[in-house]
């Protein structure tokens, strides 16, 4: 499945927001350095939907905000 996302880094607290289109607003605590909100972006929506980080893949977007996240739910 292919999910828009929407990053919020450097937010108080980590959160999913489902929106009314299906995409997901995603806030993070980690700041857009080196990969690290990539990360705990990676970690937290393998959380969510119950499958390994290795599941999921950030198809466009690793530099920007607005990203687009294949995952993997055939487990």
């Amino acid at each position: 499945m292919q999910k828009k996302v929407k990053v919020k880094p450097n937010s108080k607290q980590q959160k999913i927001e489902q929106q009314p289109d299906g995409s997901l607003i995603v806030h993070l605590k980690s700041p857009p350095v080196d990969g690290k909100a990539n990360e705990e972006l990676i970690k937290l929506l393998a959380e969510e939907y119950s499958v390994p980080k290795s599941y999921i893949r950030i198809k466009l977007g690793s530099s920007s905000r607005q990203k687009l996240v294949e995952i993997d739910t055939d487990v």
